[in-house]
């Protein structure tokens, strides 16, 4: 399959072949990997994939991948939830949750990106293998890395969530905490990249690394019968995901697998580090970078490198972006929770209340098929939730110190309801 796809500029359109690079040497603009389309359509169709495992591998010809690739895990496939509950919360008809907090080995995700990743990492013949990380990249990169024998080393701001520090530990990667925020992890990244020569996913590996975001996408589409929903609702950070989604979308009518029709993209951030959103709503040619200050730290990048891009897209889909506190990320974590059962991270809680916040402004109608997309597993930002939830006192193992337990909390809600 590596006849059927090369790096090209995004901006200028010059190839560029295959190799670790991320950005056009004539202008500097990122570079994504561009596929022929007319041959995959001889090659690959929708009948073929019925026989495969349901995971991110089984739309292998779409990804950048070598002609003998042989699957090294079961990443992806995750669920598309119906979320009736919450649809009836909301006054809404058709909602969906996209829920990659159950994305194979780390619970987001990031999984699929790294998946791709470390295929060229193997491609180009890094030894080690790493990234700059809010916490879910850095899972991703030590779980994969310890499962394909590579050495890792990942580098992380100094205050991440210390569920997320340990998910990298106990695969073994090296941990290098930085004192800055990730926008300064990333550009010491650049630094190492180049000095060491390392293949990091999200540096020099990046257009090979964000191709693994349109199986999220592709499944989308897929789960709901080959067709695409109205609106997506999706977190930003660094904006490659929205994008990344889209094209599968756009390839997936392309192939002709899907029903060309408009698809309304959203952006969730954080008001805290809203970058993109700001931009949008402010009606700016650019985002302002920003320093970060938020308890969804996953989505704490205050300068986006897809930014852009992610703006376009957003308008000109039709969409929107939006913020929400962080005292409402905390309230919609619980609502998804109390209501479908799923337990996302601060970021998911970024987009579900982001969601919320669409829906009353009617932005995105009632009517609609929307699926929201929940991208990380509540297990690893806990520490948001803590306060809301304090140790009760225990009682002792008998049937009177239950009863008087149990009166104390009716007299309790009946207090309350008044």
């Amino acid at each position: 399959m590596s006849d059927l796809y090369e790096l090209r500029c995004r901006e200028c359109g010059k190839t560029w072949g295959n190799s670790p690079k991320s950005y056009c040497e004539d202008c500097f603009s990122p570079l994504e990997i561009t596929y022929d389309y007319e041959t995959l359509k001889k090659r690959v169709s929708r009948e073929k994939l019925f026989s495969r495992p349901f995971n991110m591998w089984r739309y292998a010809e779409l990804l950048p991948l070598p002609e003998d690739f042989s699957p090294p895990n079961a990443t992806g496939g995750t669920p598309l939830v119906p979320a009736a509950n919450l649809a009836a919360r909301w006054g809404v008809k058709n909602l969906f949750l996209k829920n990659d907090a159950v994305c194979f080995p780390s619970l987001s995700f990031k999984d699929r990106v790294v998946g791709t990743a470390l295929v060229a990492a193997r491609r180009f013949e890094f030894a080690t293998v790493g990234c700059s990380s809010t916490g879910n990249l850095a899972n991703a990169v030590a779980a994969q890395a310890a499962q394909q024998g590579f050495d890792a080393c990942v580098f992380i701001p100094a205050d991440l969530e210390p569920a997320k520090v340990l998910n990298t530990a106990v695969y073994g990667a090296r941990i290098v905490r930085i004192n800055g925020n990730y926008d300064q992890v990333n550009r010491l990244c650049a630094q190492i990249a180049d000095r060491y020569q390392w293949g990091l996913v999200n540096v020099n590996l990046r257009p090979y690394y964000s191709e693994g975001s349109k199986t999220h996408g592709y499944e989308i589409a897929e789960q709901l019968g080959w067709r695409l929903p109205d609106n997506v609702v999706v977190p930003v950070a660094g904006g490659s995901l929205i994008t990344k989604i889209a094209k599968a979308f756009r390839e997936l009518v392309t192939l002709g697998w899907v029903e060309e029709k408009p698809v309304r993209f959203f952006g969730a951030q954080a008001t805290g580090c809203s970058p993109i959103s700001s931009a949008v709503k402010r009606d700016l040619a650019r985002f302002e970078p920003q320093k970060p200050n938020t308890i969804a730290r996953s989505l704490a990048i205050g300068n986006p490198a897809d930014g852009p891009f992610a703006i376009k897209l957003i308008r000109e889909s039709g969409g929107w972006a939006e913020d929400i506190s962080d005292r409402e990320i905390v309230e919609a974590i619980k609502l998804v929770a109390e209501t479908e059962g799923i337990f996302t991270e601060t970021a998911g809680g970024v987009t579900a209340g982001v969601a919320q916040k669409l829906i009353l402004e009617g932005r995105i109608s009632r009517e609609e098929t929307t699926v929201v997309c929940i991208t990380g597993n509540g297990l690893k930002t806990t520490g948001a939730l803590t306060a809301e939830f304090p140790v009760t006192e225990a009682i002792a193992p008998r049937l009177e110190a239950f009863e008087a337990y149990l009166d104390n909390q009716l007299t309790y809600a009946a207090g309350f309801n008044r």
